[in-house]
């Protein structure tokens, strides 16, 4: 009969052993825990005047911010029609339910839906818009129950260093306010139309991609601006953020959501752009083609002869003022308005002659 071994039930007692050690420290070490004394919570106390302004702020305005939703048709890489959604930010401008925008939020958009406070996805339609001012209006299909328009206010008496306040969609996260004052005023800012936006509000409040068509908001709770571009190589707020001025708004919004549209002040030309009369070693502004019965048309300005390879008239000087881009010309015909006169200086050739222009309407 073989020895039995021995060795396994030691093993198991050891075992055993360390278990009712290692339980005893962890109970000893819990009783401790549980019966040392909880650290004090200090109260927090009243909140700071400033913070207290800026809350009653967001929560005064934030009702009146909106949340846009787009979808737009496009083809895709293999030619398949396809929807692609965006996204933005605007206001409740009025009790109709008219709603402000940027124009390039909803520019090409096939549906339109608006989420504003309640958080129900709204039908909307678009009124009207205009490339230059970069806004646009759209008008809910179904009204809710209790709707509260912003308070407008005035750009004009801005000045730089006072609060400002922006609410919108960054990145989708709704109801998002950041803060900041304003950094400077009578910025110009560039349109995807060639004209510019002037007086227009540079600040520090984060503006992020979905924060346009969102309110700037001063310390009193009136919209001052709207926000609608950042300057970043990343596409990120990097603390320089514009606002198309207040004044602009107030006077392009009423135009919209009366006739749709805002009367454009020109002589009826498209020019060539910069890039390709910088190749041609042109200095000035080169009529690309006129249009047939606009006030250019009638004055005898002609547009490029392609089928004979010859240029045409390159716009020099407007009222003794010269312009060597496209930017400095719109700025100069930005200071006329309908009806009224224009003196270009324009060379052709070796020649240089002098034609006066009526400025139309050629939205």
């Amino acid at each position: 009969m073989a020895p039995r071994n021995r060795t396994v039930p030691w093993l198991l007692i050891a075992a055993a052993a360390v278990i009712v050690i290692a339980l005893v420290q962890f109970f000893g070490s819990r009783q401790q825990f549980n019966t040392s004394v909880p650290r004090t919570i200090a109260p927090r106390g009243e909140l700071a005047n400033f913070e207290k302004a800026t809350i009653d702020i967001f929560n005064t305005a934030s009702p009146s911010v909106a949340y846009i939703f787009t979808e737009n048709a496009v083809r895709g890489f293999f030619g398949a029609r396809e929807m692609r959604q965006g996204a933005g930010s605007g206001f409740l401008w009025d009790r109709l339910g008219h709603v402000v925008t940027n124009f390039h939020v909803i520019q090409g958009a096939q549906r339109i839906q608006v989420r504003m406070d309640t958080g129900e996805a709204l039908e909307a339609t678009y009124v009207g818009g205009s490339q230059d001012y970069d806004l646009a209006v759209v008008r809910l299909r179904t009204m809710p129950s209790d709707i509260q328009p912003i308070p407008v206010g005035t750009s004009s008496d801005l000045k730089v260093g006072q609060a400002v306040f922006a609410i919108g969609n960054p990145f989708g996260l709704s109801r998002t306010l950041t803060t900041g004052v304003i950094s400077a005023l009578d910025r110009r800012l560039p349109t995807a139309a060639g004209r510019e936006v002037v007086g227009v509000i540079q600040t520090d409040a984060a503006i992020n991609p979905g924060n346009s068509g969102g309110p700037l908001i001063d310390s009193a709770g009136r919209l001052i601006g709207v926000n609608t571009a950042i300057i970043s190589g990343s596409g990120n707020s990097a603390g320089i953020g514009f606002a198309v001025p207040a004044d602009v708004v107030n006077q392009v919004v009423p135009l919209l959501i009366s006739k749709g549209k805002v009367p454009r002040p020109g002589i009826g030309i498209v020019v060539l752009d910069e890039e390709t009369a910088a190749g041609l070693g042109v200095v000035g502004v080169i009529i690309d083609r006129v249009m047939p019965g606009s006030s250019a048309d009638r004055s005898g300005l002609q547009g490029i002869d392609y089928r004979n390879r010859l240029l045409g008239d390159v716009i020099i000087a407007v009222d003794d003022q010269e312009v060597t881009t496209i930017v400095e010309f719109v700025r100069q015909m930005q200071q006329y308005d309908i009806g009224q006169t224009v003196q270009l200086k324009v060379r052709s050739g070796d020649s240089v002659r002098e034609v006066t222009v009526k400025v139309m309407d050629i939205s």
